[in-house]
């Protein structure tokens, strides 16, 4: 064997080593990256996940989520502010008892109000939720219930039961967002039935 050929042999074991080692580096940090999310964004990683098909698409759209927040200027409530929205829910919620359907869109309205106060830019649903994901991932799950049975609403596919569990989760969005609680704090949702 000539001595360019064990240059060669050697050469090429060496690029193998390093594509290898490369190979090895890359997959720790995907698993680094995969932790960090799925850690961060729970359940919110978890639905994204089945509504794309792909844990990296729904790791895609939660890195770009965490750029664009990262741009907000969010802030906590002031003590009169919060005051105010929270009477400006116990009429809506006083509401419910006699119009439940005007009532679950004015609980909508006033999330967004809330929202707006705090520094987010209020949109679509779509782009509201995915904002709100970034710093409360575990309630957003409630603003998703809670647009759901909404929707199934507009085409008269709900009852007053369903327009109160919609009630209770934006409840316990409308609590985290005043109060600026984490994200794992106990909510209370109590909302009166309605008047039949």
């Amino acid at each position: 064997m000539s001595s360019n050929s064990i240059v060669l042999i050697v050469l090429a074991a060496i690029v193998v080593v390093v594509l290898v080692i490369a190979l090895v580096i890359y997959r720790q940090q995907q698993a680094k990256r995969h932790r960090r999310l799925h850690e961060r964004f729970g359940p919110e990683y978890d639905r994204l996940v089945t509504t794309t098909g792909s844990a990296s698409a729904a790791e895609r759209e939660l890195e770009a989520r965490e750029k664009r927040a990262a741009r907000y200027k969010i802030r906590a409530l002031s003590p009169d502010e919060q005051a105010r929205f929270a009477a400006d829910w116990q009429q809506v919620q006083a509401e419910f008892v006699s119009n439940p359907n005007a009532s679950l869109g004015h609980a909508d309205d006033l999330l967004g109000q809330v929202m707006t106060a705090r520094g987010y830019p209020v949109q679509d649903f779509e782009q509201r939720s995915a904002d709100l994901s970034v710093d409360h991932p575990v309630i957003v799950q409630h603003y998703h219930a809670a647009h759901g049975i909404a929707l199934h609403h507009k085409t008269g596919e709900t009852t007053t039961e369903d327009l109160r569990q919609a009630m209770i989760h934006y409840r316990a969005l409308f609590d985290e967002l005043i109060a600026d609680v984490s994200p794992s704090a106990p909510v209370p949702a109590t909302i009166p039935h309605a008047a039949e």
